[in-house]
């Protein structure tokens, strides 16, 4: 009888690791896998040159550019995606208009420039993600320009330009997503957007938009977060420009940013732990400058930082392990002119490292944090108003912040 207890024991651990095995198997089979690589090493390069005469509706471009892309979804399933996309070569887009006469309608212009770009979405299911995104050394560009100075927009505008090295969007509802995201840009990343117009008796915006590396992560209802991010800016500069001019505006603003490395989620209904290394290395430059000899409201904003990070939970648990290194320098400049009109607003705002982190509005919020930050670039904020006959109000503001922490758990009342 000794001799059958070892016998036994043996057969309940060849029982326990077949049932083990089987059991790994079967959730393997349970689970969905992506495997991505994506090689570019060519120019990308989209334009449109549109010339409009006397539009009596709306006039309406969407103008894009991508090196390498992946979008997909699981829905009441688990997905293991791992991704791999390179850009080496450069991406460009731009668009022209030269619009005469009255256009009616409204002008409706986005120019968008992209290196790299995943989306990936999980609704009532589980995604754990492995990606890199590498672009570089080569150039991000985006540009929209409106020709000459007598365009006449009765419906007003919306013209955007966009630009970004490296971008990873991921979220949904009911989900839970993990994984671990490495982006690195050794891009240079540039935006441009001119208006030159006679007449705008409607709201017109012109906006200007450049990023190295941005990942965002949005989900909500029962959802929960388990992240780590690593992020690399090291191209020349990253630089935003909008200039928007007119002769007679009603409501006109000019808005450009540049961001060298962006990390944005919010969660709701679970924990979010995320874990986030940034550097940058490039210069950030923005400049946005409006004129308007007669103008209503006019707005001209520009700001920029060397590394951002923004993380929200509408939960209890929300933990941070936050790491920024921004050693380019942050200029940012942003110019009113006008002659003669009523309200104008100036704002310039230019940060090193920036994080914020928040949780639960509504119950008894816990919040674990741990910060290192370290600027060494030089940071400016730059704000100028000139009017040069009469106006009803000047709202101007500029801040320059080597860096800004900002922590809270908020509750209903205070």
């Amino acid at each position: 009888m000794a001799r059958l207890a070892p016998i036994r024991l043996a057969g309940t651990i060849a029982a326990t690791a077949m049932c083990v095995a089987a059991a790994t198997e079967a959730l393997a089979q349970d689970r969905s896998i992506v495997l991505n690589q994506q090689l570019q090493l060519g120019d990308v390069i989209a334009g449109e040159t549109l010339n409009v005469e006397g539009a009596t509706g709306e006039v309406g471009v969407n103008i894009a550019s991508q090196g390498n892309t992946l979008s997909g979804a699981v829905q009441n399933d688990a997905l293991d995606l791992s991704s791999e996309q390179t850009m080496l070569g450069n991406t460009r887009a731009n668009t022209s208009l030269t619009l005469t006469g009255n256009t009616e309608g409204p002008v409706n212009a986005e120019t968008q420039a992209r290196g790299n770009y995943l989306a990936a979405g999980a609704y009532g299911a589980d995604l754990t993600i492995d990606a890199s995104q590498t672009v570089g050394p080569s150039e991000v560009t985006a540009s929209t320009t409106i020709t000459g100075s007598s365009a006449r927009l009765i419906g007003g505008a919306s013209i955007g330009a966009n630009a970004i090295a490296n971008t990873v969007s991921m979220g949904g509802t009911g989900s839970r997503v993990e994984g671990t995201v490495i982006q690195n840009s050794a891009a240079g990343v540039r935006t441009e957007n001119f208006a030159g117009t006679q007449y705008i008796p409607a709201t017109a915006e012109f906006l200007s938009q450049s990023i190295g590396n941005t990942v965002s992560a949005n989900s909500s209802a029962a959802s929960s977060q388990n992240l780590t991010v690593r992020q690399r800016q090291a191209g020349d500069q990253v630089t935003a420009s909008t200039s928007a001019n007119s002769g007679n505006a009603w409501d006109l603003a000019g808005r450009a940013r540049a961001t060298g490395n962006q990390i944005l989620t919010y969660n709701q209904g679970g924990s979010a732990v995320v874990t986030t290394d940034q550097s940058n290395l490039s210069q950030i430059q923005t400049a946005s400058r409006v004129t308007s000899y007669d103008f209503g409201a006019a707005t001209a904003n520009a700001a920029g930082t060397g590394n951002e990070v923004n993380i929200g939970n509408n939960d209890r648990y929300l933990e941070i392990d936050n790491s920024q290194v921004n050693s380019g320098g942050v200029e940012v400049i942003s110019t009113f002119e006008g002659t003669n009109g009523y309200d104008v607003y100036v704002a310039a705002q230019a940060v090193g490292n920036s994080v914020t982190g928040y949780a639960c509005s509504n119950c008894d919020g816990y919040m674990d944090v741990t910060n290192g930050q370290t600027n060494s670039g030089n940071v400016a904020a730059t704000a100028s108003t000139t009017v040069r006959g009469a106006g009803r109000s000047v709202t101007t503001g500029a801040t320059a912040v080597g860096n800004s922490a900002t922590f809270y758990v908020s509750r209903p009342g205070t």
